[in-house]
């Protein structure tokens, strides 16, 4: 193959209650790479398009470049790639951009080698991926924009990941505030130490929530669908949250929540009621000030996958 065109979601990070446990592909916007064979050895950076015009061009500073720069390594092949890079998810927006990109390259690329590796264990590509844009990479959005639907990251080292039930006729929506929120510094705000009740209350969300998605019961799901944890210590961030949640609530849906370290804000909803969640949540933006981008896609979205593969003529 010379040449080969992947795709791979958006994903919200932590799905609320998951922190770093938890992922969803959120297939409202994607990032396309487009990969050509080179003689030459090594990852180059060829067209940029999309949401942006500019990225870095070597692989310690780009997510793309370093994702197919690991897989290259690893298959032990001589030849290299120029990648075109298509962004169509946005960047610093919770929405797991580094990770899109990342996951993107490390599919198109290995639709380029003699002998590919199956989808799901480029996982550890993909993450090398994303330690570029932070370090220690964060599993939530990586392993849901390679696998697609929710997504559970039960154990680290060595990894084990695992695709959960997702409820039947409930949509993901997504408002995307015209700010900017940084992932490190976000995290940095986190508290090494909690209480242990806290720890017990987290445990019991985590728990309904797991248990309502597999049971198909709504019940669970809102019993669940809250952060206690780690929401409350990041949401002076977006001064906006509490009314966006208590709007989308009010509204219907099951749970409101900021998208990995924000500053978009999710909801979960039965479908016959997104249209009322989207609709109250955009309004409470907009009363605060703020202009906000909607999205909404399946629970059940679609990961990463392969576009088309061309030969040399």
């Amino acid at each position: 193959m010379e040449q080969a065109i992947a795709s791979a979601p958006a994903s919200i990070g932590n799905v609320g209650v998951g922190f770093d446990v938890l992922g969803q592909a959120f297939d409202a916007a994607r990032d396309t790479v487009t990969a050509v064979r080179e003689e030459a050895p090594g990852v180059r950076l060829g067209a940029v398009s999309g949401l942006v015009d500019s990225l870095p061009d070597t692989p310690r500073t780009n997510t793309a470049l370093a994702a197919a720069d690991a897989l290259l390594k690893a298959a032990g092949v001589s030849f290299g790639v120029r990648l075109s890079i298509d962004k169509g998810v946005p960047v610093a927006a919770g929405m797991g951009g580094s990770a899109a990109s990342a996951v993107a390259a490390a599919a198109a690329v290995n639709a380029l080698l003699p002998e590919p590796y199956e989808m799901a264990d480029l996982l550890p590509f993909a993450l090398e991926g994303e330690r570029v844009a932070s370090d220690p990479p964060h599993w939530d959005n990586v392993m849901a924009s390679l696998l697609g639907g929710l997504v559970l990251a039960a154990r680290v080292e060595p990894p084990l990941v695992q695709r959960l039930p997702v409820p039947e006729g409930v949509v993901a929506i997504l408002l995307h505030p015209a700010v900017k929120t940084e992932t490190k510094a976000a995290r940095a705000l986190l508290r090494k130490e909690v209480p242990m009740d806290l720890v017990v209350e987290h445990s019991r969300r985590i728990a309904a929530f797991a248990a309502g998605c597999a049971a198909n019961d709504a019940e669970l799901i809102r019993a669940g669908l809250e952060d206690v944890l780690v929401e409350p210590q990041r949401a002076h961030l977006l001064p906006a949250l509490d009314a966006v949640k208590k709007a989308a609530l009010a509204a219907g849906a099951l749970g409101c929540s900021f998208s990995g370290s924000g500053p978009s804000v999710f909801a979960w909803a039965p479908e016959n009621k997104a249209v009322a969640v989207e609709d109250a949540m955009a309004w409470a933006f907009m009363e605060a000030g703020l202009a906000a981008r909607a999205y909404r896609a399946p629970v059940s979205s679609a990961g990463a996958r392969v576009e088309r593969v061309a030969v040399a003529a």
